[in-house]
């Protein structure tokens, strides 16, 4: 995972003000969806339904060319509207009709139809644009991997921009179909099931994958290269698909041994969350130089230096947890990711308490005595961390330390019930915090406001009759639960220092 920070221009914060996604008179689509953090993020006067992708790409020379044809309807009278995008483009037709586009901003390719778009009525945008995604910046950065063999597009909270034009926000989600043509003895991996593999004249092979429930743009993923690809279906007969590139060296044995554990961590995550939400499942991991790992929708994203200290299989359980609490539903606005990022790392406790490492609620203990009350840990918070601190390790521990005070308040009768209800009512939506704890009181019948409060918005450790209150810390000096190690040897994959410097 990784991200930055984007101060929005006077301009652009104008626009979003004086143009809301439902304005009485005909015009333009606001140029950003509206979020706190990233105001540039998304685009506002539509909404899409569907991406159909087909690409062309070639390893040797990082060469990308693609078609991909977008159905969306409006949700104004819209005169003219933004994509999301960073490559170069050749045309653009709406409705089948060629329409005017120029290159605005980082990413911006904002398109003015030859006729009105009438509010409520579907339209479709065809775009066909190349380019050579590794050498495109924006704002200073690249969201694309190269890889000895190919290339990688992963990346939060943006990706997209590198290899497909979007509405580029998780409050826009869309299924997919994604057509990648590729050199023979390469292979393409996506989002969900493989539908058809066939070769192709001239030496090509084509690889069409289909992501068939809702998915956001950050959680698109494509992989080019050489890979050994494994297959199976877990217990609940879903599709397993995991990809392995070939020369990953030292690591390769550590990443098997914990990647090919997919389908056995899903059917037990489906114990605790609730059905599995998706039609296929599965992980990669390439040969990139990248510390990080991304809950890709179905097909996690793995660096293998996630593995370089050996097997982890609560990195695994973190990023399929997020399947439910992530994927499906997805945040709001990106302030809002506790909702992501606490619920995974509680996963990772609730494993470890399954393998008898240690209970969730002597990591909270452990974690609450770890950080002193002078430490920036408790600056820090989890509900509405800030741009800068989105993925702070607060986040991560402190955020699951409020699940733990949550869990000893309303008990596990009423706790374990709660971790299944919110995703299956939320399934393929978005929610913030805030719907969160509005939920729980409403599901348990108890007030939950000042416990949130104090575990998610205070920026200062809680004094300790407060802790003891909620059941935490009791301990002034825990011991190490066994798997505090092994869980915290996957901060570093969500750490973003080695991604950009922020």
């Amino acid at each position: 995972m990784r991200h930055r920070l984007i101060v929005p221009t006077a301009a652009a914060a104008s626009l979003l003000l004086v143009i809301p996604a439902s304005a009485a008179e005909p015009g333009p689509g606001a140029p950003g969806i509206g979020d706190s953090y990233y105001p540039t993020y998304g685009n506002g006067g539509y909404d899409v339904s569907h991406y159909n992708l087909r690409l062309k790409y070639q390893p040797k020379t990082d060469r990308l060319e693609g078609t991909a044809t977008i159905l969306a309807s409006a949700t104004q009278d819209l005169t003219r509207f933004n994509l999301d995008f960073a490559l170069d483009v050749s045309s653009v037709l709406v409705g089948g009709k060629k329409a005017d586009f120029k290159a605005t901003g980082s990413h911006e390719l904002e398109i003015t139809p030859a006729a009105q778009l009438d509010k409520g009525k579907p339209f479709t945008v065809v775009v066909r644009y190349s380019g050579t995604p590794s050498a495109v910046q924006v704002d200073g950065f690249t969201a694309w991997l190269r890889t000895p063999d190919g290339g990688v597009a992963a990346g939060e909270p943006e990706s997209a921009a590198w290899w497909f034009p979007s509405n580029d926000h998780p409050l826009d989600k869309a299924t997919y179909d994604v057509s990648v043509l590729v050199p023979e003895g390469t292979q393409a991996i996506s989002n969900g099931t493989l539908q058809s593999t066939s070769p192709q004249a001239g030496g090509w092979t084509r690889y069409n994958w289909r992501a068939a429930k809702p998915q956001a743009t950050y959680l698109a993923t494509l992989a080019v290269g050489k890979f050994d690809i494994t297959t199976d279906t877990t217990a609940n007969g879903l599709p397993v698909i995991n990809a392995y590139s070939k020369d990953l060296g030292e690591n390769a044995g550590a990443a098997r041994a914990s990647v090919e554990r997919t389908g056995e961590i899903a059917d037990w995550l489906s114990e605790v969350f609730g059905p599995y939400p998706f039609t296929a499942l599965g992980g990669y991991v390439p040969n990139v130089p990248t510390g990080f790992a991304l809950e890709t929708q179905t097909r996690v994203f793995y660096s293998p230096k996630g593995f370089s200290n050996g097997a982890n299989a609560s990195l695994v359980v973190h990023e399929l947890a997020h399947q439910w609490y992530g994927d499906s539903v997805s945040v709001k606005d990106w302030r809002d990711i506790w909702v992501n990022e606490g619920f995974a790392r509680y996963a990772q406790w609730l494993w470890s308490e399954k393998e008898g490492e240690g209970t969730a609620q002597e990591l909270a203990d452990f974690a609450y005595a770890k950080y002193g009350a002078d430490d920036p840990f408790w600056k820090v918070k989890p509900g509405d961390p800030g741009p800068d601190n989105q993925f702070h390790i607060a986040v991560y521990d402190r955020g699951a330390i409020a699940l733990q005070a949550l869990r000893n308040e309303i008990g596990d009768k009423a706790f374990f019930p709660l971790l299944k209800e919110w995703p299956t009512a939320n399934r393929y939506g978005n929610a913030s915090v805030q719907d969160f704890v509005t939920f729980a009181e409403k599901a348990t019948g108890k007030e939950l406001s000042a416990l949130f409060d104090t575990w998610l918005f205070t920026p200062s450790k809680p004094a300790a009759p407060t802790a003891r209150k909620a059941a935490i810390g009791a301990k002034s000096k825990p011991a190490a639960p066994k798997s505090w190690q092994k869980i915290q040897a996957t901060n570093t994959v969500h750490d973003h220092e080695d991604e950009h410097g922020h």
